[in-house]
């Protein structure tokens, strides 16, 4: 069309037989460079949905490469068969327009037929981003969609004026609740990538005012992996309140020492050490070598970093750090030069009946590894300890404080750095307070809580693990850096609102706080001072060493652990 059309008018409309046969001619080069053109860009292979960008810029390149091979064929015949040469440049614009405007239309078609049925629900989007805009393209041209989108909600002034198909940003996140009575919706979509705990908790407050429901996009590093989908929307968790965005990590400094390194760590069967393992393994260590006296949490480990848990390689090694003589082998075998210690007792209950067993092993055992690693001069030893170890009030703070200390003190008797990475609860972790309330909830309550005024510090296990790998690169030898936690979170309001999410009638009831137990976790204890790092979520502070000869009189009797550490709490 674009070739006879052309022609015609540089003709003035008036055509002899052979300039007609010339046209036919160009037609049919025309054609078929287009159809081999458009096949090899996949512009006729129904990858692309109709009018797309990306069929958009396959259109483009087709087009363009067949108006060059017409303007070749211009040049080779153009003299002899009294043909203009630039007919191929005149007439590929006005192609390539032609066939844009058949899939807009085609496009605009397809979206006619977009209307809502009687089984959607009105929605309204938070968030007028890449996200928000891209999952309402996503509910209008799927058909049988659940959510229809009726208008959008943004705070950022440059958006005010955004309209996506028929919804449009109708004010900020201030005036929800008006918006809310005007549009009628059932549903609100929070669409943004990476949303505060803030936002989430003022929106879900919102809601269960208006008895909304409220779904949230998943997690930014899946819609980088798939993009967005209306399907993907899931209800919020308590996960989503408590989380942080994701940290902002140095990634050179953490290539740095782990690349092309032997890296070893205890505890790899943990919570923090299973994602410490995965997180250590995308830097492509020389060997990772993941050791635990659990079997089950090394298979765990091992599939979550190789994909598989056949516990056959020399990567998963089963040994205690109470034991040192097997620790010492392990370490002569593989002579690690990176150490991340994460193996501890962490129940702070059960420790207070079996302080002995806390003892062995946040103290002995760590003392183990220590020496273990200044045996084959590891150099960058980590080790993992709790905000507990702040001002110490039990038998896990004591012990953990312990570890600190004797990690500062091999590091003054070792050419390596030895240091150690301090922070509160972890989300999610096994047997912590999240999946015991969870535990609780399923079963139908009560919930119990130690007291109503008690708060603790909750980070993420991947964001925990970032920071400690973090901490690794920028830590100083001897020091004790601190994670920031953020603000303290009240566990009864936390209680209150994973009851409000299940939809359950559930009691909570009081148990008053246990042996050793704070009503408000520190970060640092009275006598550190805490100072800024190279990193702005981590501080740092100094511990005073503890020798092995200091502690060395309590290694024989229990009973003396048991009362020495007791004295020391109480006094």
């Amino acid at each position: 069309m674009a070739i006879f059309g052309a022609s015609l008018i540089y003709y003035d409309f008036v055509v002899t037989p052979f300039e007609a046969l010339v046209l036919v001619l160009l037609a049919l080069v025309a054609s078929a460079a287009q159809l081999l053109f458009g096949w090899g860009f996949f512009l006729y292979r129904k990858r692309f949905s109709v009018g797309s960008f990306d069929e958009v810029r396959a259109l483009l390149k087709a087009g363009t490469a067949t108006g060059l091979t017409l303007f070749a064929t211009g040049l080779i015949t153009g003299y002899s068969l009294d043909h203009p040469v630039a007919v191929g440049l005149i007439v590929a614009p006005v192609a390539v327009v032609l066939m844009f405007g058949l899939r807009f239309a085609e496009r605009l078609r397809a979206l006619s037929r977009s209307v809502p049925d009687k089984q959607v629900v009105r929605t309204l989007v938070i968030g007028a981003g890449e996200a928000g805009t891209n999952l309402i393209r996503q509910m209008v041209t799927t058909p049988g969609t659940k959510y229809w989108p009726v208008g959008l909600v943004d705070d950022a002034p440059e958006k005010s004026n955004v309209q996506v198909y028929h919804a449009k940003v109708m004010g900020k996140l201030t005036q929800l609740p008006q918006l809310i009575n005007q549009t009628g919706v059932e549903v609100l979509v929070v669409a943004v990538a990476s949303p505060s705990k803030e936002m989430l908790g003022e929106v879900q407050r919102i809601a269960d005012e208006f008895d909304l429901q409220l779904k949230i996009i998943p997690p930014l590093d899946e819609l980088l992996e798939r993009g967005i989908r209306s399907a993907d929307l899931r209800d919020l968790s308590i996960y989503d309140l408590l989380g942080r965005a994701p940290v902002e990590t140095n990634v050179e400094e953490i290539a740095g020492y782990l690349t092309g390194a032997r890296v070893l760590v205890t505890g790899a069967g943990g919570s923090i050490g299973s994602v410490l393992c995965q997180q250590i393994s995308r830097f492509h260590p020389a060997e990772l070598i993941m050791l635990d006296r659990d079997e089950t949490g090394l298979q765990h480990a091992q599939l979550t970093v190789n994909g598989n848990g056949l516990l056959s390689t020399k990567e998963t090694v089963l040994a205690d750090i109470r034991d040192a003589q097997a620790l010492r082998e392990v370490f002569e075998a593989y002579r690690p030069e990176v150490v991340f210690h994460a193996a501890a007792l962490k129940h702070l209950p059960m420790l207070e009946r079996y302080p002995e067993e806390g003892w062995k092993t946040n103290v002995l055992g760590t003392l183990n590894v220590l020496e273990a690693s200044e045996s084959v001069q590891v150099e960058r030893f980590v080790n993992i300890s709790t905000d507990k170890a702040a001002n110490p009030t039990s038998q896990l703070g004591y012990s953990k404080q312990a570890a600190e200390q004797l990690t500062s003190w091999m590091d003054q008797q070792s050419d390596g750095r030895y240091l150690s990475v301090r922070f509160g609860n972890v989300i999610g972790s096994r047997g912590s307070m999240l999946p015991t309330f969870t535990n609780l909830i399923e079963q139908g309550g009560p919930l119990t809580v130690t007291h109503p005024n008690v708060t603790r510090y909750f980070m993420t296990i991947p964001e925990a693990c970032q920071l400690v790998l973090q901490a690794g690169g920028i830590g100083n030898p001897g020091e004790v850096l601190i994670l920031d936690m953020g603000e303290p979170v009240r566990i009864l309001d936390v209680a209150k609102r994973m009851i409000s999410l299940s939809g359950k009638d559930i009691d909570i009831v009081f148990t008053g706080l246990r042996q050793g137990e704070k009503l408000h976790e520190e970060l640092t204890s009275d006598h550190e001072n805490a100072m800024p790092s190279a990193h702005p979520l981590i501080s740092r502070t100094e511990v005073a060493p503890l020798s092995i000869t200091e502690i060395g009189y309590l290694t024989d009797s229990s009973t003396i652990v048991r009362s020495t550490m007791t004295t020391e709490r109480s006094g």
